[in-house]
């Protein structure tokens, strides 16, 4: 299968990536402790993953952290100056390295040339990390496939004899210079690739412990991947990760009920859950833990929102014509053929009702042929609904409005059916806004 398909828009709709984004899916999981993992993590939520066997291994390796309750305790500067060791060049012949570090060493003594300190530290900062490495490895013991492979490479890396020798070395004790000679050749040169192994595992300890750790305090659950011929997805109380006390809902998406349409008032709840939604797929295909009870999918090509649809000044595009142009977008990659989560939330909002109705229908007809993909479709034209009723494929819910005392309560449960609340008078008059014009 090729590489999942999303777009910037779905991207910034769902505040799934951005490091410094309040609220952002990738803040929530951001617990890593070295720029290592922090790049690792980058990784992973710029690429989901396409294959079912890959997106169920991984989960199950954050499982396992997650339940093990794995710490992370390695010291991150010693990781730092390990990388930064690592990263500094050295000459290819043995004679070169001496009188380098000779020279480095007389200089050292005669100014303030910090640059043999550095090697000694850098030096001591790998026997630091192999140790630490070395005494883990018992520790992970339960380590399911394939990351048991990865630890088994390390545990066989770490018994060669020269890494052995420096495992029974006292960073404390005076190095002589023939010793750290012969160690920078050896580990910038042939075991070069080895320690960047090394550190590579190191990054994966630190976002899978992160990622384990974020589960745990979320009571976050881990989805199960399915082959794409079954055209199914599944949860149970789903809901928003990054909204505390979030609200949760069920859903069953299949080939022959592949069409959710969606009805309820504004701030009824729609737009949320649609964002939780698009977030459980995202995450699920990254193999992450997502915010539910149970979470069970077929593996999809794609996903693709239309949320927040914006006008664009620079093009000239009005608010409308920005819609439409998103729905053409989505209609074409529908008709690709490819297998899709496709999400649109108050379709041709930024025209009138006559036209929001027909063009929602139609829309909505169109993409209920598409059996191959799954659709929401949220608005409050209710009236859409019962035009719909004749497809079989065409599931119907909404998020119901409760007055109390002329004042709305929403409890964002989705129940079965096309609302019939038609409130938005009564909230006005609540306001007292004809009052105010009456003056």
């Amino acid at each position: 299968m090729s590489k999942f398909k999303i777009d910037r828009q779905t991207l910034d709709e769902l505040n799934l990536l951005g490091k410094f984004r309040a609220g952002s899916v990738y803040h929530l999981f951001n617990q890593v402790r070295t720029r290592g993992g922090e790049q690792l993590l980058d990784e992973m939520f710029n690429n989901p993953l396409s294959s079912t066997v890959l997106i169920n291994e991984r989960s199950e390796t954050f499982r396992c952290f997650q339940e093990h309750d794995f710490r992370f305790d390695y010291d991150v500067q010693v990781i730092s100056v390990f990388r930064e060791y690592l990263d500094t060049k050295t000459y290819n012949h043995k004679i070169r390295v001496y009188f380098s570090l000779l020279s480095r060493s007389v200089l050292a003594r005669l100014t303030r040339d910090e640059r043999y300190k550095k090697s000694i530290q850098g030096f001591q900062a790998i026997i630091q990390v192999l140790k630490k490495t070395a005494a883990l490895m018992p520790l992970l013991s339960w380590a399911p496939e394939p990351f048991r492979s990865r630890v088994q490479e390390i545990q066989a890396l770490l018994e060669r004899p020269e890494i052995d020798q420096l495992l029974q070395m006292d960073i404390y004790s005076e190095i002589a210079l023939g010793r750290l000679v012969f160690y920078e050749h050896l580990l910038k040169g042939r075991l070069l690739a080895d320690m960047g192994n090394v550190l590579s595992f190191i990054y994966e300890l630190d976002v899978y412990q992160a990622v384990g750790m974020v589960a745990r305090a979320k009571g976050l659950r881990y989805a199960t991947a399915l082959e794409p011929e079954k055209n199914i997805f599944r949860c149970q109380n789903l809901r928003h990760p990054c909204i505390e006390k979030a609200i949760g809902n069920d859903l069953l998406l299949e080939e022959d009920s592949n069409v959710l349409f969606l009805t309820g008032a504004n701030m009824a709840g729609k737009s949320t859950w649609m964002k939780s939604l698009g977030i459980g797929i995202y995450l699920a295909h990254m193999g992450f833990p997502v915010a539910a009870d149970s979470f069970e999918f077929s593996l999809r090509e794609g996903l693709y929102s239309s949320i927040n649809v914006a006008d664009n000044i620079n093009l000239g595009y009005s608010h409308f014509y920005a819609e439409v142009i998103r729905v053409k977008q989505a209609a074409e990659a529908a008709a690709s053929g490819a297998r899709l989560m496709l999400m649109f939330d108050e379709l041709f909002k930024g025209t009138n009702v006559k036209d929001a109705f027909d063009g929602t229908l139609a829309v909505t007809e169109g993409f209920a042929e598409y059996t191959n993909c799954l659709f929401v479709v949220s608005t409050h034209i209710i009236e859409v609904g019962e035009e719909l009723r004749s497809f079989p494929n065409i599931q119907f819910r909404y998020m119901p409005t409760i007055l109390e005392g002329g004042v709305p309560r929403y409890t964002y449960r989705l129940k079965e059916g096309i609302t019939e609340d038609r409130q938005g008078m009564m909230i006005i008059q609540g306001e007292k806004i004809l009052e105010l014009l009456d003056r």
